[in-house]
């Protein structure tokens, strides 16, 4: 209260604080938790690509397979190429995890919330299909956006000084990549493959966060954990077993089409379908699902457990720099 006037004088509005990331740093929070996962997750994508270009259009004995199961594989590559050869592509694997998951796990909310108002007239409303539906969405932005990275990264790690696999490039790097491809065919040349790409994290975008979600309520609904890293734990790997079922034959017929010279081999995904089928029968859509599922199951499981925390950090210091 005023001495001289006796009226009390106003008081400060505090701002609450924010209990929802805004969109960019829902989109940087995923970037980081995604690069976190892919240091681990790295040499199994490299693995499944290999296996999964091996013996292209054609019927293998065991005798002939070089990559021969993901223990056998990792082994042999790290005596023969190192930590190195391992990690190939690791660079590129960043700047593309950063486009693929910032988009996916940072327009998902945006998406599911507008369709919610639109459709449902509650934003809060939890829908099974506008939950697909927005994962279909934010993983079909993600998939355009980081379609040229995911390119590079397959042709860098199907690269082998000792076990080559498909063709051969040997780029030096990402820019060299980058360089080379616009030289040899424009800018189209980044997105040859982007129509499998899309198909392939549309599939997956589609169910990866709704089966999360659905596994974390059916936890809390049954009281089976309590809150924690274990209950994220459980639910990320459920997602992670049901993103690599759904998106296996998407992620073979995309692996060859980025490997491949000026449409060579393939017009497109679903002829990539009927010739590998043709020549090498149907269950050659799952070649390297073991390690897919070494690399994806982990790689759900650490993106969405870090994805909990990067989300907290990114949350306090945007209602510290906000107020």
């Amino acid at each position: 209260m005023s001495a001289q006037t006796g009226v009390k004088a106003p008081v400060a509005a505090v701002r609450p604080p924010q209990q929802k990331l805004t969109t960019l740093n829902a989109f940087l929070s995923g970037g980081v938790a995604a690069c976190g996962a892919v240091c681990v997750t790295n040499p199994f994508e490299l693995i499944k690509t290999r296996m999964q270009l091996q013996g292209q259009l054609t019927k293998l004995t065991d005798a002939q397979r070089v990559y021969k199961g993901v223990g056998q594989s990792f082994a042999m590559i790290a005596r023969h190429e190192g930590v190195r050869g391992l990690q190939r592509g690791l660079g590129t694997a960043f700047v593309y995890q950063v486009c693929l998951n910032g988009c996916r796990l940072g327009f998902y909310d945006p998406i599911r919330s507008r369709l919610n108002r639109w459709i449902l007239r509650d934003p809060k409303k939890n829908n099974m299909i506008i939950n697909m539906i927005s994962g279909a969405g934010s993983g079909f932005a993600g998939a355009l956006v980081g379609s040229p990275f995911f390119l590079i990264k397959t042709r860098m790690q199907s690269f082998s000084p000792k076990f080559p696999v498909g063709e051969q490039y040997g780029y030096k790097h990402m820019v060299d990549a980058m360089r080379r491809i616009v030289k040899a065919n424009g800018v189209r040349g980044l997105y040859a493959g982007a129509d499998a790409a899309i198909l392939r994290t549309i599939s997956g975008s589609s169910v990866q966060l709704p089966i999360y979600f659905w596994a974390k309520r059916i936890i809390e609904r049954y009281n089976l954990l309590s809150e924690g890293p274990i209950k994220h734990l459980t639910a990320s790997a459920t997602s992670g077993f049901g993103v690599c079922c759904v998106m296996q034959i998407f992620d073979t017929v995309m692996t060859r089409m980025y490997n491949q010279k000026n449409k060579e081999l393939y017009k497109n995904p679903i002829d990539c379908i009927v010739k590998t089928i043709r020549s090498e029968g149907f269950f050659a859509l799952y070649k390297g699902f073991g390690a897919h599922l070494a690399r994806i199951g982990p790689h759900t499981v650490l993106t969405l457990t870090f994805a909990e925390q990067t989300n907290k950090i990114f949350l306090k210091l945007q209602n510290r720099f906000s107020d």
